[in-house]
């Protein structure tokens, strides 16, 4: 006589509950995610705590929205390349922001630059930069 495997008996409902904590998780990460960018937008500046690289990368946010404050010009971040620890909040990416129009006119590394908003996609026609606050722009 042989018993069936415990692998058998519960390796689909091990596999159904890892898929639903997966699921949650990311769901957790896209609404921490959007909770962050509406405290930037609302609070015209740097919220913290903000969401972890690995939390926004895991949420579908894959850029991070930059405003350099010389030229007064928005551009993205691809954050799946930013060389950083996927623990690191995002809000201590802006420290080493730079525009590289500025520093070049400048002649050195120029770093007035301010985070916006996390973005699923990069600074489009279709999909235009982000609005700071009422009557700025």
């Amino acid at each position: 006589m042989t018993t069936k495997s415990r692998e058998r008996i519960y390796g689909s409902s091990i596999r159904a509950a890892a898929e639903k904590a997966k699921e949650a998780r990311k769901e957790a990460d896209r609404l921490a995610c959007e909770a962050w960018n509406a405290r930037m937008l609302g609070y015209k500046g740097p919220a913290q705590p903000s969401p972890t690289l690995g939390d926004a990368l895991n949420a579908g946010y894959g850029y991070l929205e930059v405003r350099c404050l010389g030229c007064d010009t928005n551009q993205t971040v691809a954050l799946d390349i930013v060389r950083r620890a996927k623990s690191t909040p995002v809000h201590e990416l802006e420290r080493y922001m730079r525009c590289k129009d500025c520093s070049q006119a400048r002649g050195h590394a120029y770093r007035r630059s301010c985070l916006v908003a996390l973005r699923p996609t990069k600074i489009s026609a279709g999909h235009p930069s982000s609005i700071w606050w009422p009557g700025e722009r």
